[in-house]
C-alpha cells in the first residue's frame, strides 16, 4: 500500500489481510499489551481540519502504541489560518519527512490531490461526503469476526446517507466481501441515484426489519445540510427513522446494530438500542484502534515487523 485514500484501494485479499493482523492485535490489546516497537523511527502526522473524537483519538493512540512519533495539526493551529494554502501546508510538512500523514478534510477529493504532491503515504481520514476508507474497514472487520464472513448477508444502513461518506465507504467495501447492501431515510437524505453507489433503497421500517442481518444508524449531517430543509424536526425523524425498543424487537433475533459515531441519543437511536446486548457500537471503537495500528504498519512497510510483535 503506497496511500489508503478509498475503500476501492482495498481488495478482498487485502481486506482478509487486515482483518487476520487486526484480529491479533486486538487479542494482544486485550492481554494488556500497550507498547510495541513496530513503528520506531517513523512519523505520523495528524492533519484534521474537521472535528473528531474517535477517529483522530484513534489513529494518535494507534501510532504511539506502535512506539511512533505521533504529531497532531488542527485546522485552527495550521497555517492555512493565515492563507496558506492545503497543497503548501502538506509540502511543508512534507520536507521534515514524516512517513504517513492521515487526513481529514471537508473538500472532496483532498487527500487525492495532495497525495500528488507529498511523499509521504496519506491516509484519508475523510474528505466531505466522499470517503471513510479506515471507518469502513472497522465496520467490515467488525462483522466478519460477529458473523464469521459477509458473504451473502444483507446490510441496511439507515440515515442521511446522501451526506455520508461513511455510506459510501461502507457499500463499496461490503459489496467486494459479497453482502448486500440497503438503505432507508427520508427522501430528502437519500441520493438521487442510489443504484450509483451499489445499494437498494427500502420504502419502510417494515422492510428493513424484514431483510436486515445488520443495521448501520448514521448521524444526521448537520454540518453538510441546511437542517430546514430537509425534515421538519429531529423529533419528527426520531419518531419516523429512529431506532427503538420497538424497532429493535422487530428485527430478526440475530440482526446486530451498529453505529460510526458520534451518536445522538434520541434520535437515530436511543438508550435501550445502545445498551442492547445486539449493539456492536462501542465494540466498533476497539476494532477501530486495531484496524488503524494495521494500516500504520502496512503503510510504513513494517508488516512482518508487526506479525513478529503479536506472534
Amino acid at each position: 500500500m503506497r496511500h489508503l485514500i478509498s475503500a476501492e484501494d482495498v481488495s478482498r485479499e487485502l481486506f482478509y489481510e487486515i482483518y487476520n493482523l487486526s484480529c491479533r492485535v486486538k487479542k494482544a490489546l486485550r492481554e494488556g499489551r500497550k507498547k510495541f516497537s513496530v513503528l520506531r523511527g517513523k512519523c505520523v502526522v495528524n492533519l484534521f481540519f474537521e472535528p473528531s473524537t474517535r477517529t483522530r483519538s484513534s489513529f494518535e493512540k494507534a501510532g504511539k502504541f506502535l512506539s511512533a512519533d505521533v504529531i497532531n495539526i488542527t485546522a485552527s493551529a495550521s497555517s492555512v489560518k493565515k492563507g496558506e494554502t492545503l497543497i503548501d501546508t502538506l509540502k511543508n510538512l512534507d520536507m521534515m519527512h514524516p512517513d504517513v500523514v492521515v487526513l481529514r478534510h471537508p473538500c472532496e477529493g483532498a487527500p487525492y490531490t495532495v497525495s500528488k504532491f507529498i511523499r509521504a503515504s496519506i491516509v484519508n481520514a475523510g474528505d466531505g461526503r466522499h470517503q471513510h476508507p479506515t471507518q469502513a474497514l472497522l465496520d467490515a472487520v467488525t462483522l466478519v469476526e460477529h458473523f464469521g464472513t459477509l458473504e451473502g448477508k444483507r446490510i441496511t444502513i439507515i440515515g442521511d446517507i446522501a451526506n455520508s461518506r461513511v455510506a459510501r465507504s461502507d457499500a463499496i467495501l461490503f459489496r467486494k466481501l459479497g453482502a448486500e447492501v440497503f438503505v432507508f431515510g427520508p427522501s430528502t437524505m437519500m441520493p438521487r441515484f442510489p443504484e450509483a453507489i451499489g445499494v437498494k433503497r427500502l420504502s419502510s421500517f417494515e422492510e428493513v426489519a424484514e431483510v436486515s442481518d445488520a443495521v448501520i444508524l448514521l448521524r444526521i449531517q448537520l454540518e453538510r445540510q441546511d437542517a430546514k430543509k430537509v425534515f421538519p424536526s429531529l423529533k419528527e425523524y426520531a419518531e419516523l427513522f429512529g431506532m427503538n425498543k420497538k424497532r429493535l424487537s422487530m428485527l430478526k433475533p440475530e440482526t446486530v446494530i451498529l453505529h460510526p459515531g458520534p451518536f445522538n441519543r434520541g434520535v437515530e437511536l436511543n438508550n435501550d438500542v445502545v445498551n442492547s446486548d445486539r449493539s456492536l457500537i462501542f465494540s466498533q471503537v476497539e476494532t477501530g484502534l486495531a484496524v488503524r495500528m494495521v494500516i500504520l504498519s502496512l503503510l510504513c512497510g513494517r508488516k512482518e515487523k508487526l506479525k513478529e510483535e503479536i506472534a
